[in-house]
């Protein structure tokens, strides 16, 4: 005689309807998270370091608004490096803090030729600009290699570099990792995985009904 097992497995409907769905948003969502980890792994692989010798033009700096580091307003300060072969490379030499609106950041250009170390990229991160009115003077939201020749008159590199290397020129290089965030993004994948799991386990546990005694 076969004896009866205390509890039947009797899952309604709406109850695999919820645990698929659970399951299934879980997946999606811990692929996107733990995907978001690995572009920000492939960045941080991906950096190609720069070395250049040169002398800064002052004349055509350029701050960049809005920037805060620790909490404190200030500006980027951006200025074309004039390089011994004779190429003009922008360079965001880092952050000073904002004095007043009508009063110019205390910083030093070094003055003749220096060593510039940092990181190439494409272009400088742009933000959000309200006004589609071109700026005047060196305070600027926004600035990309083309609108700084067509204001310079110089030819510049179609690249920038974010320095990283020392200078004595009271400028914070505090710059953010460029794999920042990898830990959260897969500590938050392994939680969408776990929930995932866990709408199987209750799906299971739920659907457990006590057998009734013939």
């Amino acid at each position: 005689m076969t004896p009866e097992l205390p509890f039947r497995f009797r899952p309604p409907w709406w109850g695999a309807l919820l645990a698929a769905a659970g399951c299934a948003a879980g997946i999606l969502l811990g692929n996107w998270q733990a995907g978001r980890a690995d572009q920000k792994r492939a960045a941080a692989t991906a950096i190609e370091r720069v070395s250049l010798r040169g002398e800064f033009i002052e004349r055509h700096t350029v701050l960049l608004d809005n920037k805060v580091h620790l909490g404190r307003a200030g500006y980027h300060v951006v200025q074309p490096l004039r390089t011994r072969e004779g190429k003009h490379v922008l360079v965001n030499r880092g952050w000073v803090p904002m004095q007043a609106r009508d009063r110019p950041p205390v910083f030093r250009t070094p003055p003749g030729t220096v060593s510039v170390e940092g990181v190439r990229k494409d272009r400088f991160p742009r933000a959000y600009e309200a006004s589609a009115t071109p700026a005047a003077g060196p305070v600027r939201q926004n600035i990309t290699t083309a609108e700084f020749a067509a204001m310079s008159g110089l030819a510049i590199e179609p690249w920038v570099i974010e320095q990283h290397s020392a200078l004595d020129d009271g400028l914070v290089r505090d710059w953010p990792r460029a794999d920042a965030g990898v830990e959260k993004h897969a500590s938050y994948a392994l939680q969408w995985y776990s929930l995932a799991g866990l709408s199987i386990v209750l799906f299971f546990v739920l659907s457990l009904k006590r057998a009734e005694k013939s």
